[in-house]
Parts: structure tokens; C-alpha cells; sequence
């Protein structure tokens, strides 16, 4: 008699991806599209900071806020909700058993990937159903945060462990972004050559995008952590405005946006082609 295991497996293997079942591949990718959605935005409210509108929060709880503005946003973002924790168990799945179509490093390497995806899928489907159900995380600010972990036993230790974290995190994206190795977890060989070269550069734009933003975070929080100052410390908001505070300025940030507009659109992509 089969395991849960080998259960999952056979799933996995007589499916279109590495999803465990149709039902969770469908909203997965239904998933993805909102997370697209979410980074175009990002990308908007980045250029109103550079075009000089200061106020505008320009983070996924700023995107967020837009969406819920808009006429059926409620409900589009409880869809979107539900689709990111789909692809959450998705790739918590292709990190078990998937991504069979490599081995020894590369598959390593593709699993703590997928684990990452899932913890990023997973946290903004909390921050949209907080938001939705007005509990809110607005004193869960990267100011807060770092507070509290300053506060605790060895905290600027670790608040510089967390930083070096998302520093690392950064370089791997700049790997992705850089080797493209984001094209082999799609299924494209259906697609023409130009196609398939949109998607690579736009992938290539986005992630190189996201890890600049990052590593900005991570040095933000090490900065906190070097001085034990939780001011310091800031998360995707605060990053696009010290981009723009550098001696590039808005140019920088425009820079930026457009390149999180890129990675929102290959998560369009990513949602009709991907396989793990």
C-alpha cells in the first residue's frame, strides 16, 4: 500500500506541474496573477514618489490599499488571497518532490527556492487578508520589528544575522536574474522564439529589480543593527525612497519601477507556463 508520499508523487507526476492536483495548479496560478498585479502597482506608486508625490506608500500594503479602492477590490483580493496560499502548497510540494526534471545541486538549489516562494506567497496572502479584515499590521512596521528584536537577548546579533539573511537572498536573486535560471521552471518550448525572449528579459528585469530593492532592506536593517537604532530599519518603502535619495536620484528609482513593472508581467507569464 502507497505512502502519503509516493501518493504525492503520483500527483505530482500525472499533473501539468508540480502541483499536488488540478484544483491546487488552477488557483496557483490564479496566485501568480495577483502577485503580478501587486508588483505592477508597486511599480506605479514608485514612479508617483519619483515624479514628486511623497505620501504615496509604495510597498505591497500600498498596493494593496489600491486595489481594495477600486470597485469589486474586496473581492478580487480574497481570490487573490486564497490563489497565493494555493501556490504556497504548490511549491512546498515541488520543494518535496518536484523539479524532477534536474538533479543533485541545480534540484537543491530549485527546492530552497520554492521554500522561499512559498514563505513570500504566504506572507503577502496575510498581509491582504489582514488588511481585508481590518485587524492590520500597522504597527508591524520594519521600525517595530527591528525594535523588538533589539530588544531582546543578543538582538543586535541577531536582528545582524537577519540582515545578512535577506543580503543573501538579494545575491541569489541577482544569480537568477543574472543566469536566467528562472526560464527552466517553465514549460515555453510551445512558444515562438520571440516569446520566449520577452519572457527572459522581462524575468532577467524583474528579478535584478527586486534583489537592488532588497539588498537595500538588508542594509537598512544591518545599519539598525550596527548602531542599535531601529529607525534605521525599513522595508520596501523605505528602500525605493533611499534609492531616491542617492546622488542618481529619481532617475534610480525610475529605474526601478520599471523594472518591477517587468517582473509583474513575467508573473503573468510565469502563470500561464510555469511548471514548478
Amino acid at each position: 500500500m502507497s505512502g502519503p508520499g509516493e501518493r504525492l508523487r503520483t500527483l505530482v507526476h500525472e499533473g501539468r506541474s508540480d502541483a499536488p492536483g488540478r484544483f491546487v495548479d488552477v488557483l496557483g496560478r490564479i496566485g501568480l496573477v495577483g502577485y503580478g498585479v501587486v508588483h505592477l502597482l508597486v511599480a506605479w506608486l514608485a514612479l508617483q514618489i519619483a515624479f514628486g508625490v511623497p505620501d504615496v506608500p509604495a510597498d505591497a500594503e500600498g498596493a494593496v490599499g489600491t486595489i481594495a479602492r477600486t470597485p469589486g477590490g474586496s473581492l478580487a483580493l480574497w481570490v487573490a488571497a486564497v490563489g497565493l496560499i494555493a501556490f504556497a502548497v504548490w511549491q512546498v510540494t515541488a520543494a518535496a518532490v518536484g523539479f524532477r526534471w534536474v538533479d543533485g545541486n541545480e534540484r537543491v538549489r530549485k527546492r530552497v527556492g520554492a521554500v522561499a516562494k512559498a514563505i513570500a506567497m504566504s506572507s503577502l496572502a496575510v498581509l491582504i487578508v489582514d488588511y481585508l479584515l481590518d485587524v492590520g499590521s500597522s504597527g508591524t512596521t520594519a521600525q517595530t520589528l527591528a525594535a523588538g528584536v533589539l530588544a531582546l537577548p543578543a538582538g543586535r546579533l541577531l536582528l545582524g544575522l537577519g540582515a545578512g539573511t535577506i543580503l543573501v537572498i538579494a545575491g541569489a536573486m541577482i544569480y537568477t536574474g543574472v543566469r536566467r535560471t528562472f526560464m527552466g521552471d517553465l514549460e515555453v518550448r510551445h512558444l515562438g522564439p520571440l516569446a520566449r525572449r520577452v519572457i527572459e528579459l522581462v524575468g532577467a528585469a524583474g528579478h535584478l529589480a527586486r534583489a537592488l530593492a532588497l539588498g537595500v532592506v538588508g542594509v537598512l536593517a544591518g545599519s539598525a543593527a550596527l548602531f542599535a537604532d531601529p529607525a534605521r530599519a525599513g522595508g520596501l518603502d523605505a528602500a525605493l525612497r533611499t534609492l531616491s535619495a542617492t546622488a542618481l536620484g529619481s532617475s534610480l528609482l525610475v529605474v526601478v519601477a520599471v523594472g518591477f513593472a517587468a517582473f509583474g508581467l513575467f508573473c503573468l507569464a510565469d502563470a500561464a507556463t510555469r511548471r514548478a
